[in-house]
């Protein structure tokens, strides 16, 4: 999970000047690293009127569409093919998190 976690952070760049927020994406990945759908935002806490809220979700649905497919190990690429994943992609001053949603 590291490796998809690490690979996907690799593209987040969090607006500037928004600080205190994140918003929680689950997605699901084929065997190929590659999306099986669109993510979906599950948790939204970000400080900021409407604009600055659809700016930061923009902003990390755009960090998974850029950095997928995800180069796999052989042996996660078997064992994720559909599983959900939940990833927190968090401003500068907050920490990220990606986990299995099982």
């Amino acid at each position: 999970m590291d490796e998809v976690g690490a690979a996907i952070m690799s593209c987040w760049n969090p607006p500037t000047g928004v600080e205190k927020s994140a918003v929680t994406l689950s997605f699901s990945l084929k065997s190929d690293g590659s999306l099986v759908g669109p993510p979906q935002p599950t948790s939204i806490d970000v400080a900021g009127d409407e604009k600055v809220r659809q700016q930061f979700v923009a902003a990390a649905m755009d960090a998974v569409d850029r950095c997928t497919p995800v180069e796999l190990s052989p042996g996660l690429a078997q064992g994720i093919g559909g599983n959900p994943f939940t990833m927190e992609f968090a401003s500068s001053d907050k920490a990220q998190t990606l986990s299995p949603s099982n």
